[in-house]
């Protein structure tokens, strides 16, 4: 009985201190600050920030004109500047530039990373997307589409149980946890559920992008350094082709592909025309000898693949037409150990340095990165990639 008469009390004492605790953690929160399950983190190496747009037209009839095509822009300025290159930011398809500056379990994302480097730094916004104003008559004829909860557990984030590609078993890296991590259910996956949002597919949306990344590199009007992601890759080529002369270096983080042809990833084989018919690109480059229709290029397939979990590339016919804006531009292209563009992600640098671009392609595991998926910047290991751009940066751009 005594026994019984102890539990109790021991019971209530517990009780008593976790509501003291509790009452005390409140108290120490100054009154109108966020609760802790809203993340926050210091911005001491931000010395000034501010958005702007560029590009776009106006378009309809008169009286009823409407900007169309204009891109939102942030900029963030360290508090001691020690590159002279800025760096420029190019999301994925679905994404925004919210997926720099905070990863979905609240830690500081890529661009604070590089604003303790010393680097200013830009995010946008594609036309269309996010911030950026989608006009539902002018962008009309691209289809407009957002993927499912369950086609992000299926490409990114469960990919461990989900992925239908050899190489998703791999996947270490998702930053949740508890017994539905990746997955609904999962607070981390929910709020990277939240973050996606509808998106371009087709033609169209790569020439808003050209138009609105010319107007945007000409407007910071010094050489900058693309950090390119997945959709964005594309558009980084893309702009690099049109201003190489306002492109020091790209940063390539499993750029869109793959080209000439698309793949089905669980069966490691081509599966139909592709849309990036211009080798890297779904709109002309500059090529020499000049290409005015891209099915001079000859692409052929490779005799043989690099292993047998990946696919063989299309390269063009020798002698080869070389992307000669893009000559003196270094790139870095990297492929992570689980994602499911590891199945053809070689390809695209392999047709780059056959076109004369300087690519040093790096699978991420090789360097001691492993067990990424697609979404590398929001891993729990973002910052040891983004570490090892740093140092790429430091020894390739001078």
């Amino acid at each position: 009985m005594k026994m019984r008469t102890w539990i109790v009390m021991l019971s209530v004492l517990l009780i008593a201190l976790l509501g003291v605790c509790s009452a005390a953690s409140a108290q120490s929160r100054a009154a109108g600050a966020p609760p802790s399950s809203i993340h926050t983190f210091s911005t001491a190496d931000v010395a000034s920030t501010g958005f702007f747009y560029v590009g776009g037209q106006y378009v309809g009839a008169p009286g009823k004109e409407v900007m169309d095509g204009a891109e939102y822009v942030e900029v963030m300025v360290p508090k001691k500047i020690r590159h002279p290159y800025p760096i420029v930011f190019f999301h994925g398809a679905g994404q925004t530039g919210t997926d720099w500056l905070q990863t979905p379990d609240g830690r500081p994302g890529w661009a604070y990373f590089f604003l303790k480097q010393g680097y200013t730094i830009y995010m946008v916004d594609f036309p269309a997307r996010g911030r950026s104003s989608y006009n539902p008559v002018a962008d009309g004829d691209g289809t407009l589409t957002i993927r499912t909860a369950l086609q992000l557990e299926q490409i990114w984030t469960d990919i461990g149980a989900q992925g239908n590609w050899p190489q998703a078993k791999k996947f270490t890296q998702w930053p949740g946890d508890g017994p539905n991590k990746g997955k609904m259910g999962d607070p981390v996956f929910d709020d990277f559920a939240r973050t996606q949002v509808q998106f371009l597919q087709g033609g169209k949306q790569a020439k808003l992008n050209l138009d609105a990344h010319i107007a945007l590199l000409e407007k910071i009007g010094t050489p900058v350094i693309l950090i390119t992601h997945s959709q964005g890759g594309e558009f980084g080529w893309q702009v690099a082709d049109a201003r190489p002369k306002l492109v020091k270096a790209i940063i390539s983080a499993e750029p869109g592909g793959p080209q000439i042809k698309n793949v089905d990833i669980a069966k490691i084989a081509y599966s139909g025309p592709g849309s990036y018919t211009w080798g890297v690109t779904s709109l002309p480059l500059h090529y020499d000898p000049p290409v005015s229709d891209p099915a001079e290029l000859q692409p052929v397939l490779e005799e043989k693949a690099d292993d047998p979990d990946t696919v063989p590339c299309y390269l063009q016919k020798e002698p080869a037409h070389k992307l000669v804006n893009m000559k003196d531009i270094p790139v870095l292209d990297v492929s992570t150990q689980a994602s499911y563009h590891r199945v053809f992600d070689s390809c695209i640098p392999k047709w780059l340095n056959q076109a004369g671009v300087k690519t040093q392609y790096v699978k991420l595991e090789d360097v001691g990165i492993t067990g990424n998926e697609h979404e590398l910047m929001l891993d729990k290991n973002s910052d040891e990639v983004a570490k090892f751009f740093a140092q790429w940066l430091d020894k390739n751009v001078h």
